[in-house]
């Protein structure tokens, strides 16, 4: 988290990054943190119908759905992480 942040904006700026290139990073950790927060909001969901069906008390469908909507989160997190590391090793690749 904040730690990677840091470590990462040190890194930028030892090597000469642009402040729009230190935003993009920025922007970047913020987005990975907000999908974090969602991935595991979906993923409690996903459980907590998962025990409604175990139950009774929910359909089938339902636990589905909470499923898919947590395997797009775990994908979009993904997708965002890959684009983390694609723009630190840009950094990392600068001239200095």
């Amino acid at each position: 988290g904040l730690r990677a942040r840091e470590l990462a904006n040190q890194t930028a700026e030892a090597r000469g990054a642009t402040a729009d290139q230190i935003q993009l990073i920025e922007s970047i950790y913020d987005e990975i943190e907000a999908r974090l927060a969602n991935g595991a909001e979906t993923g409690k969901v996903a459980e907590v119908q998962g025990q409604k069906v175990a139950e009774g008390n929910a359909e089938v469908l339902d636990l589905v759905t909470a499923v898919a909507e947590s395997e797009l989160a775990v994908e979009t997190l993904v997708t965002v992480r890959d684009r983390v590391i694609s723009a630190y090793q840009d950094i990392l690749n600068m001239p200095i």
